[in-house]
């Protein structure tokens, strides 16, 4: 999406509302809400798949299917190849309770889980309609089984995850992230991956993307990189124009808009 600034949007004194097919809108939004013209994202369809990945990520590490499958790569290491505790009663944490972590929380309802989640906007009427409970930060990491970021990229949340909670997890426990690279301090990550061989990372986003060339994310065991594809992909992306035209018909039929976008959300949306 191209921004476009007050000088350009003075030359469109008919429009009246931009409805966007796709996700984040912190890149054009504001000059429009400012000049009163509506917005409406479909960054709630995008939060579909991720949540759908990130669901199946949690359940495999569960079962301890990363650490399992790189010692079946090996006949002498398959013989004493590790597993997971399972996806039954065990401790998920998710870090932001947004659009795509609160989809999480609900994916995971079905499965005899305990979720607990990190998010200084959740309130309690809210936790409870998601069944999870509400912890420190420190908890998530030092309780869960596996821990799955879903924090907003906002200047407040940059470097947030650091060496001393990626220290503090559980033995064989795994992180992933869907959300954004820049919320780890990747040094700090790296160099508790170096120290523990039983944690692991599995990172659908980091800070360069992707990581440089001499980034050891390569070259660490217990790390497994995706291309940022958690995300709308291939026909995933039809959902996006369905939100986006849905919200037009209703606009024009004086119908309440589910997706429109404010001023006051921009301080908490990724």
């Amino acid at each position: 999406m191209v921004p476009m600034r007050a000088g350009e949007l003075v030359r469109l004194p008919a429009l009246q509302a931009v409805f966007y097919a796709a996700g984040t809108v912190q890149s054009f939004a504001r000059p429009l809400l400012r000049r009163g013209i509506l917005l409406v994202s479909s960054w709630a369809a995008n939060a579909v798949p991720v949540a759908e990945f990130t669901l199946a990520q949690i359940l495999l590490s569960c079962k301890g299917y990363f650490r399992n499958t790189r010692s079946c790569l090996s006949p002498a290491l398959r013989r004493r190849a590790p597993s997971g505790p399972g996806a039954f009663g065990e401790t998920v944490g998710i870090i932001g309770v947004g659009m795509v972590g609160s989809r999480v929380c609900r994916l995971l309802r079905p499965f005899e889980l305990k979720v607990i989640a990190n998010d200084p906007y959740l309130e309690d009427g809210e936790a409870a309609r998601l069944g999870v409970e509400k912890v420190g930060l420190d908890a998530v990491f030092a309780r869960s089984c596996v821990v799955s970021n879903h924090l907003p990229d906002l200047p407040a949340t940059r470097g947030m995850l650091d060496r001393r909670l990626f220290a503090g997890m559980r033995e064989n426990a795994t992180f992933i992230n869907t959300g954004r690279g820049a919320q780890v301090v990747e040094e700090d990550l790296i160099a508790v991956l170096k120290d523990r061989p039983d944690l692991t990372a599995l990172l659908d986003v980091t800070d360069p993307e992707p990581p440089l060339e001499d980034s050891e994310f390569y070259t660490l065991p217990n790390v497994q990189l995706s291309s940022h594809i958690a995300g709308s992909q291939g026909d995933e992306i039809l959902r996006q124009a369905d939100f986006a035209i849905t919200e037009f018909e209703n606009w024009v039929a004086g119908r309440p808009l589910r997706y429109r976008v404010t001023l006051e959300m921009l301080k908490t949306m990724a």
